[in-house]
């Protein structure tokens, strides 16, 4: 059994999730023990319950970071104000310190949102900021030009907070705290004032930041919803991510999965899904052996009618795909 100290040399990644997320938490977990290796995994974990589940699943290269033994003043006093979505996007930016104040080996942390999933080695995009010499690197969004008629670049930034990298350094220290100033200031699911949760702030870094901030070239290689559509078309078809941002899916009931809606993400991205159904399996499976109840998001009234919807667009062939799994 490998052990769960990080190793010397090991590329360290942070995550945050609670129970309803846990699967899609194990996916990230597994591409990166297939695709991440040396890493180490540090998960935040946003609930009581996660946090013991995790405990009971000991999986390999992670080291669990319980809130109660982070959250300081300054969070405590925000909390109350934010949503459990917009509570996690204030956490975002302390996430990385939290592991450099962990463990001071960890020269480079990388934030991941828990819905990525690695098709290649991580270290493809980290060789690129490490030949860049800056301290900070960053992903664009990179839409599809459909997308960027209909608003969603002006709500969303040009930027993701997806996969966002810091040095140990104090010129990356200084662009840290500004993002974590910003967002204990505001951090909301609203756009306000050009902002929107944590992540418009980003939009800020290349000017306030520029000689610290290096933006990521290689936009073919960090695919979601919003553009796979659209460099299928460019490549003609071959794609060829090092990760793939399943934004929007969710595990709804023990039949009942969402792939992704309000987007067209075209035929190649069908293996993309399929690889990730099948590693979605492996986690199911999993928490089942070890006695662990299948999380699901909680059911609301609203959920209802856009289920129906989401069923209605997939048969029409629009732009959202709602499937039953096999039981």
């Amino acid at each position: 059994m490998p052990s769960n100290s990080p190793a010397v040399g090991a590329e360290h990644f942070v995550t945050l999730f609670d129970n309803n997320f846990l699967p899609i938490g194990l996916c990230l977990h597994s591409s990166l023990l297939e695709h991440g290796q040396p890493f180490h995994l540090w998960i935040l974990c946003m609930d009581e319950l996660v946090e013991q589940n995790l405990r009971r699943l000991a999986l390999s290269y992670v080291t669990l970071i319980p809130l109660r033994e982070v959250e300081d003043a300054r969070l405590l006093a925000v909390k109350p104000t934010r949503s459990r979505g917009e509570y996690c996007w204030t956490l975002t930016p302390f996430t990385p310190q939290f592991v450099f104040d962990q463990n001071s080996q960890a020269q480079r942390v990388t934030y991941l949102d828990a819905d990525l999933f690695f098709f290649a080695p991580p270290k493809l995009l980290l060789d690129e900021f490490e030949r860049s010499g800056k301290h900070v690197l960053i992903t664009e969004h990179a839409y599809d030009p459909r997308y960027e008629r209909f608003g969603r670049a002006k709500r969303g930034g040009r930027f993701c907070v997806q996969f966002v990298t810091f040095r140990r350094s104090s010129e990356s220290a200084k662009v840290m705290r500004w993002w974590q100033e910003r967002c204990l200031e505001w951090c909301y699911a609203r756009v306000e004032n050009g902002k929107f949760g944590d992540q418009k702030y980003l939009d800020q870094w290349p000017e306030l930041f520029g000689p610290e901030v290096h933006i990521l070239l290689q936009k073919d290689k960090t695919l979601a919803p919003w553009n796979v559509a659209y460099f299928e078309r460019l490549g003609h078809g071959e794609l060829a991510p090092v990760f793939y941002h399943f934004h929007g899916f969710r595990v709804l009931s023990t039949n009942e999965i969402l792939l992704y809606s309000g987007y067209r993400v075209g035929n190649a991205a069908n293996y993309l899904y399929q690889t990730y159904l099948s590693a979605l399996h492996h986690a199911i499976t999993e928490l089942k052996q070890t006695g662990i109840p299948i999380p699901c998001l909680p059911r609301r009234k609203d959920l209802i009618g856009r289920l129906a919807t989401l069923k209605r667009q997939w048969i029409d062939g629009e732009k959202s795909v709602f499937i039953k799994a096999k039981r």
